[in-house]
């Protein structure tokens, strides 16, 4: 009795192994940008992606201060490395972002000022799989990455020199 319920264990298991192959060696699963996730993808994303942010972003502070000077910066960085997608000052969706499954969030208008600051640095550092968001790791130094954080952190409450710089940009094309 045992050895045939360990049998029909082993082979359920190799079944389903072989099913999941087939499914996405077949071409079923969808893999164009353009087609919706299955609520099943999505559900498998985002917890790994909340997970893996608890244990790696946990404790992250930024060695800069808010200063007009680091959020200057942070705005031509993120001018440069992120406004195509997340848009600019005035939330604008340009024509990049319009073809991104999931959706960039709008920064300007769905903001992360509420993440904490070492979240949205491990964001930009890592990027995040299975969407548009690129690791900038190997790209921006350090503290570019937490000026580009500390931007997104207090993107809605901008010391005067600093909001100014970022109201006279230009939305993205």
């Amino acid at each position: 009795m045992k050895k045939g319920f360990v049998l029909g264990f082993v082979a359920a298991i190799a079944t389903l192994i072989a099913a999941s192959y087939f499914f996405v060696t077949s071409g079923a699963l969808p893999a164009g940008q353009d087609s919706k996730p299955s609520r099943l993808e999505k559900w498998a994303a985002t917890r790994s992606l909340q997970a893996t942010m608890r244990r790696e972003a946990q404790g992250l502070k930024s060695p800069l201060q808010p200063t007009d000077d680091n959020l200057t910066a942070g705005i031509a960085l993120y001018r440069t490395h992120c406004q195509v997608c997340h848009g600019g000052a005035d939330g604008g969706v340009s024509s990049i972002a319009r073809g991104l499954t999931p959706n960039a969030p709008r920064l300007a208008k769905d903001g992360v000022e509420d993440d904490p600051e070492g979240v949205t640095y491990w964001k930009v550092a890592h990027g995040i799989r299975f969407t548009g968001m690129p690791a900038f790791g190997e790209t921006l130094s350090g503290p570019e990455m937490w000026q580009i954080a500390l931007f997104a952190k207090h993107m809605d409450s901008l010391p005067p020199g600093a909001r100014r710089a970022w109201l006279a940009g230009k939305a993205a094309p």
